[in-house]
């Protein structure tokens, strides 16, 4: 991400499309080449108007870039957990219970993804009673849903692990979706970005080289939280919360908090 002025984030927005026009309309006003966005990940689940987010992020990603100055690099996108179960949903026919595993990512947030696709939660778990080829057949149903919406699936297929600014930067910043584990290599994490959170929760010390580590999806729905290592900036929203976007300076302090 080099040296950014400001870092705007974008937390997780769990399909909540009338909050993401707002945030939307509000980083808009504020940003200005050599500006960077973060996207923490989490963009669809738990709304029926998922699908609604992909499109506008896009389109968001239209406007910012007709900004004189910017660049596609300016803009990035990390994978969350919703996006995780989503890319999971194309191996379901490998899994060796697909029904129990089809059901847990209908209760976390999958299955208002799919109707949002006007796809059927009922049509997959049918289709895990047909087998593998029951499986296959509704994931292509699946691929063409998607296809159906104009660069959601090259989109979805873009998605980053993590994001940090320039090493030699005066304070190094690493964004994550929610969590890490400090005591394994950058390049080691796996899948601690998605599911390290009570790691993350305790850390003590900085994570070198970065001096804050940022993360937009806190699990317990706390709202956010800031300090001079780690940051919160998630505020619950599609738990009642809001939808905020945070913007940092190069030396990891607050330029200001935009609320949706």
């Amino acid at each position: 991400m080099g040296r950014p002025v400001t870092v705007w984030t974008v937390p997780a927005i769990h399909g909540q499309i009338d909050a993401l026009h707002r945030l939307h309309d509000h980083i808009l006003a504020h940003i200005q080449p050599g500006d960077r966005i973060v996207y923490h990940g989490n963009y669809t689940g738990f709304s029926a108007d998922s699908a609604a987010c992909i499109s506008e992020i896009l389109t968001f990603r239209r406007m910012v870039l007709a900004i004189q100055g910017m660049m596609p690099s300016d803009i990035q996108y990390l994978r969350g957990r919703q996006e995780l179960i989503w890319e999971k949903l194309y191996q379901l026919h490998y899994a060796p219970n697909p029904t129990d595993v089809l059901l847990w990512m209908l209760g976390n947030g999958l299955s208002e993804t799919l109707y949002s696709y006007g796809l059927s939660p009922h049509d997959g778990v049918e289709s895990c009673k047909a087998g593998t080829m029951g499986i296959t057949k509704w994931i292509s149903l699946i691929r063409k849903a998607v296809r159906a919406h104009p660069g959601h699936d090259v989109f979805m297929r873009q998605l980053k692990r993590a994001a940090f600014t320039d090493l030699n930067n005066e304070a190094p910043m690493l964004f994550v979706h929610a969590g890490l584990k400090p005591s394994e290599n950058l390049y080691e994490q796996g899948d601690h970005f998605w599911w390290a959170c009570d790691e993350f929760k305790n850390m003590q010390t900085a994570y070198k080289p970065f001096e804050k580590v940022i993360r937009g999806y806190d699990p317990e729905h706390r709202g956010s939280h800031l300090n001079c290592i780690t940051a919160t900036v998630d505020d619950a929203c599609g738990f009642g919360g809001n939808l905020i976007s945070v913007g940092f300076d190069e030396s990891g302090g607050i330029t200001q908090i935009l609320e949706a």
